[in-house]
């Protein structure tokens, strides 16, 4: 099957296949052709450039793309799309003035999910999940990491890791699953931190690779959850499994733990609401993504990630939606491209790179998605009639994508 795109006004994110990130100034430049055209071939992109040396292509259909901006779909590389119920109650006590920590000090915030989760069967946990999913594809996400996290038990954590596998199994969009067993303490082992860990390195891990459930491992390092020398503990372990480390940290406080999961040599550090200058050198010349969530910030009224402060030191960024029931129950990439922009100062073109091609690293995709490139997954946003790309971040409560396309398809 050959699709052919024609009149492209815009043509955005078009990349050689050795570049697998941007940083700093590069994330300023997003290379474009203007009245552009582009070839798939079944899943695959074949053959770009501009309208006028269109080649005389055989083709099976043809999508008359004039004015129309194309772009990849976003890769979104921090989720916790899988999750029973909801919880807007806590929506409406923090409104009423209690902060993250005191909901979660009263049962509420992540144990308050574990208890729903474990009340829930994994067929009504599958349903749910699948169209939060469908959702975010229908927004323009092509490529999405998921974790475990809510289920801080053993039953708990392979439940929603099968769940995550389903949905691997039954969806063309791209799914890289993390086990995130160190989301929190269970209740009874809130006192006893040495003997949850252990739990997580000796029944959980053995089992979740025993199925190969798991892509990636993670752990909330953060004051008041589990500190470094916690996290570095599960790191170890998980690499001994093939799980190379996402780590949320450095949300609500620095505890010098980026410094530790740059040394473990995590894939990625995600949230970095606060950032010292310390974080910044330990990041410099790494392979570790920084990884910022803006609509968590948004939506909980916490620092944003200090973007320019750190594009000016010379770091990449990518942005992730964090959609989870608590801290961001939304799976709009649209929207954090638009927050991003608004309130940490990134420019479309900062915004966007960060969404594509270092997204799609910070889930291992680099070779797959993430940029328009001949080879990669013909996974493509057409935008509706706009004057420029810069109106997607413009027109934030706006839907501006026509189309949404994965593997060559029109989803």
């Amino acid at each position: 099957m050959r699709t052919l795109l024609t009149n492209i006004q815009e043509l955005l994110q078009i990349r050689e296949t050795n570049i697998q990130k941007v940083s700093g100034s590069e994330m300023a430049v997003l290379p474009t052709i203007k009245n552009a055209y582009l070839l798939i071939e079944d899943e695959i992109i074949k053959d770009f450039g501009p309208m006028e040396s269109l080649p005389d292509f055989e083709y099976d259909k043809k999508i008359n793309c004039q004015g129309r901006t194309v772009l990849p779909t976003w890769c979104d590389s921090h989720t916790h799309i899988v999750y029973a119920g909801s919880r807007e109650q806590e929506f409406v006590d923090r409104i009423n003035g209690l902060t993250y920590e005191e909901i979660a000090n009263r049962g509420g915030g992540i144990l308050n999910s574990a208890k729903k989760l474990n009340e829930t069967s994994e067929e009504e946990l599958y349903n749910q999940s699948k169209l939060r999913l469908e959702e975010v594809m229908q927004q323009g996400t092509g490529a999405v990491e998921i974790k475990s996290g809510y289920g801080l038990s053993v039953e708990g954590e392979i439940k929603m890791l099968r769940v995550i596998k389903r949905l691997k199994e039954n969806y063309p969009i791209a799914i890289k699953a993390t086990f995130l067993g160190a989301h929190a303490f269970p209740t009874e082992f809130k006192e006893n931190h040495a003997a949850y860990i252990d739990l997580i390195i000796n029944e959980m891990l053995p089992k979740i690779a025993e199925e190969q459930l798991a892509d990636y491992i993670d752990a909330f390092l953060e004051t008041g959850y589990f500190s470094v020398e916690e996290t570095e503990r599960i790191m170890e372990a998980g690499l001994k499994y093939g799980l190379r480390s996402k780590i949320h940290v450095n949300q609500f406080t620095a505890i010098n733990g980026i410094e530790a999961c740059v040394k473990h040599n995590a894939l990625s550090v995600d949230h970095l609401e606060i950032v010292t200058d310390e974080d910044i050198e330990a990041l410099k010349n790494s392979e570790t993504m920084p990884v910022a969530l803006p609509t968590c910030s948004f939506f909980i009224s916490i620092p944003y990630t200090p973007a320019r402060k750190m594009l000016d030191a010379g770091l990449p960024l990518a942005l992730a939606t964090d959609f989870n029931p608590g801290t961001t129950p939304s799976g709009n990439m649209n929207l954090v491209v638009a927050t991003a922009c608004i309130k940490m100062k990134m420019t479309p073109e900062e915004a966007i790179n960060a969404a594509t091609i270092n997204g799609a690293y910070a889930m291992g995709l680099s070779e797959t998605h993430g940029s328009i490139t001949v080879g990669k997954k013909a996974n493509l946003i057409i935008t509706k009639q706009i004057a420029s790309f810069y109106q997607l971040p413009y027109a934030f409560g706006s839907n501006l994508i026509e189309n949404v396309m994965i593997n060559g398809v029109i989803v």
